[in-house]
């Protein structure tokens, strides 16, 4: 394998780790903002609350869907709240 190749492979995968860091560091930012004003950081919100179920949660996620105004992340909350009370039972 020569210099560029074994150059190329290290630059993908430095640029794949910083992605997921990147990508983790947003979600765990953005989890506890699932009544901001921005629509992005809700959407990273309920990625978060996704991993986590709990009754809690589903209580959390409730009172999210009256109030969410935007009807995609109303519907992406109602998908996680069905998935979370199967699970929960």
């Amino acid at each position: 394998m020569g210099p560029r190749l074994k150059a190329l492979f290290t630059a993908f995968g430095l640029g794949a780790v910083a992605g997921t860091v990147l990508a983790q560091h947003s979600i765990s930012r953005y989890r506890r903002a699932l009544f901001s004003s921005r629509p992005l950081r809700r959407l990273s919100a309920l990625g978060y609350l996704s991993a986590h179920p709990s009754v809690e949660t589903v209580r959390l996620l409730r009172d999210y869907m009256t109030w969410e105004q935007q009807p995609m992340l109303r519907h992406r909350a109602e998908m996680i709240t069905r998935r979370m009370e199967g699970k929960l039972g």
